[in-house]
């Protein structure tokens, strides 16, 4: 899920925190407008729903293999494998990779083969994508230090999975770690979270702003709890999710308890284009 950077929400002591928070923003408005950033993702193709192999607007032939895709080349589709070009058939497995170091592509387009829930897709991600050429930036908050505030992580005794909707109406697993309980203007909140290979925290929220004055939902992502599970929660970095920039992500929606009563007047809000 994700296209979203791994930063800490702890300010760095060398700095004030609102020229670190500046920074950070600045960092992410570049990456987002990267040639491979969230922007430039054109098409999520559900070889399921293509039995022929034919993705839309998407060179050669992908088919289901097993614990692969099967993708057939002809000279005239362009495709290029490992960055040689490539004509005949080869099996493919997920990419775990950064966008441009995936197997596939067509000229500056990156073909990346994706696995969830047993389905195979193929993503398409385009540097000269209608979005990425006409995003002016992202509409955030100024860094307010309201908003940080000291939480604690408590992991459940055995990781839980409830199902979500998702960005593309699809229903789909989402495996939580424990609650993130935090405190704001003395009322005491708590978010499902997941917690992410590095120790980091993720955690998919929504608030009385989501849908107006805000995207319809926000990610959060504290750096790792202390040992006693303490974390800075820091609201100022609320990210925008994925699908906020590109409709064919299938981003989770908050599941059931993420939606706190409170207007989060802090972070990143929406996508500005013009």
């Amino acid at each position: 899920m994700s296209s979203t950077p791994r930063t800490s929400t702890d300010p760095d002591p060398q700095h004030d925190p609102q020229h670190d928070w500046q920074r950070w923003h600045e960092r992410r408005t570049a990456q987002v407008a990267s040639p491979y950033g969230p922007l430039s993702l054109t098409g999520t193709h559900w070889l399921a729903d293509h039995p022929d192999g034919r993705l839309p607007s998407v060179p050669g032939t992908w088919r289901e293999d097993g614990d692969a895709v099967l993708l057939t080349a002809a000279p005239e589709d362009g495709i290029s494998v490992d960055g040689r070009p490539f004509i005949g058939d080869i099996r493919l497995a997920a990419d775990h990779v950064p966008v441009p170091e995936s197997r596939a592509s067509a000229g500056e387009r990156r073909l990346v083969v994706m696995r969830r829930e047993g389905l195979w897709a193929v993503r398409d991600f385009d540097p000269d994508a209608p979005a990425r050429r006409f995003f002016t930036g992202i509409q955030a908050t100024p860094y307010d230090p309201r908003w940080v505030v000291r939480g604690t992580f408590h992991p459940y005794e055995d990781p839980r999975s409830v199902r979500v909707e998702n960005a593309d109406g699809r229903e789909r697993g989402l495996h939580l770690s424990g609650e993130l309980t935090f405190t704001l203007d003395g009322t005491a909140y708590a978010l499902q979270s997941v917690a992410e290979d590095d120790g980091s925290l993720w955690a998919v929220f929504a608030d009385a702003t989501s849908g107006q004055d805000s995207y319809r939902f926000r990610f959060l992502r504290p750096a790792p709890p202390a040992p006693d599970g303490t974390v800075t929660v820091d609201f100022n970095r609320a990210l925008l999710p994925p699908c906020a920039f590109a409709a064919h992500f299938i981003c989770p929606l908050p599941p059931p308890g993420n939606t706190l009563p409170v207007a989060i007047t802090a972070g990143e809000r929406q996508v500005l284009a013009g």
